[in-house]
Formats: structure tokens, sequence, C-alpha cells
């Protein structure tokens, strides 16, 4: 799959839902990654957390690149310009963060690279459109006003797309309720990919629950 950032949106758009996921063991990571993909969704953001997170990605990136070249693999929370050129530099084909960081914007630009700002507020929003995001992350989603408030956001801006993250769960009527209000994608993380299944390394039961959400936006969508 290429990586430019117009393909890189397109897919991610196409598969609804982002999985969201950080493990320090870099074995533990490329099962749930892969069991992510075989699960209808190879755009998969690793969060920048815990010690060594650049060594990680970097090990899993390469890895990836060579046995599972569909994955497209982006880093999340991110929050200054330096951060983000590191992993640019080891293989982040997209960059997410908690909120809206200029710098990390222009960066991301300059590499012609997907950058998805955490945005809470509709000035937020405009600012981040200004600074080329297509796509902008509503965060914590739940907590700035939920679907209600997407519905309010596309009503002046329709050309406005949103990906949650945080509220939106991997059940059909969360779904149904988000991408009704006009949500383009959602990230979703330890209710997707739980701890439990982790632990039990039960990567096909994470690859089957994965599915049933994809599979969920794909009917919603088909109506």
């Amino acid at each position: 799959m290429p990586h430019d950032r117009l393909s890189v949106l397109t897919a991610l758009e196409a598969q609804g839902v982002c999985p969201v996921f950080y493990h320090a063991d870099p074995e533990v990571c490329l099962n749930v990654i892969r069991a992510c993909a075989r699960g209808g969704a190879p755009v998969v953001e690793f969060t920048n957390r815990g010690d060594f997170a650049v060594d990680l990605f970097a090990e899993i990136a390469r890895e990836l690149q060579k046995t599972d070249p569909g994955v497209v693999l982006g880093i999340g929370s991110v929050i200054d310009a330096g951060t983000a050129a590191t992993f640019l530099n080891r293989g982040a084909r997209f960059v997410v963060s908690p909120g809206l960081v200029e710098e990390v914007a222009r960066t991301c630009n300059r590499r012609m690279t997907a950058y998805f700002p955490g945005c809470g507020s509709v000035t937020e929003i405009l600012k981040a459109q200004e600074l080329g995001c297509e796509i902008v992350k509503l965060f914590p989603g739940a907590s700035v006003g939920g679907p209600e408030f997407v519905k309010a956001v596309l009503g002046p801006m329709p050309w406005t797309k949103i990906m949650p993250t945080g509220g939106v769960d991997p059940d059909a009527a969360s779904i149904a309720r988000w991408f009704g209000s006009g949500i383009v994608a959602a990230g979703m993380g330890s209710k997707l990919i739980t701890d439990a299944a982790v632990k039990a390394g039960e990567w096909d039961g994470i690859a089957a629950h994965v599915r049933s959400a994809v599979d969920a936006v794909k009917a919603f969508r088909e109506g």
C-alpha cells in the first residue's frame, strides 16, 4: 500500500475504526497490529508512551515494512515537533496529538504526512484546517460534547472531517450514534483491544473483535 498522505487518509476513512495501542513488548505489539490488520484495520495508531518508545517503534516499523507492507503504522501522543520528526524518521506514516500543536502540523506538512490534532472547540478545528489538517481528532470525544457536538460543527462547516477518540465503543449502537452524527472515523483503544485479550495472547480474538467493529461501521454506512 502506498504511504503518501492521501492514501493514508483514504485508507483510514475506509476502515472507519482506528485501533490505538501501546505495549512495551515488541512481539506483543507485532501480534496485536497484525491482528488488527487481519480484522480489517491495517491503519493503526501506536501511542508514544513508556520509556524508549522511539526505539520500540523503530523496531516494530522496520519489521512490519518487511513482513506486512500493507500495515500503515502511525504515532500518537505527540506534543512537540522534535518528537514528530524523530518518529517520522523511523517510519511513522501519520502523526496524532492530544491537542493542536502548530509546530507539529508544519513538520508533518514539510514531509507531506497526515497529522490528526486533538481539538475540543470550533476555534481549534478552524485553526487545524488553516494548518492543512484534513481530519481532526475530537478529543476527548465524549467529554467535549459527543455526537451532538459533531452535528453542531458540521452544520456551518460541512467540509469538516472528524475522528473522535474517547467515547466511541466498538458496538453497533455506539457506532451508529457517532457515525450518524457525521464522523469519518473513530479511534478506539482499550475497549477494542482489551487488556485481558492481550495478556492471554488471544490474537485471533482481537482480530475478530476488530472485524466486528469494522463490519458495524460498514453496515451502518450501507444503511
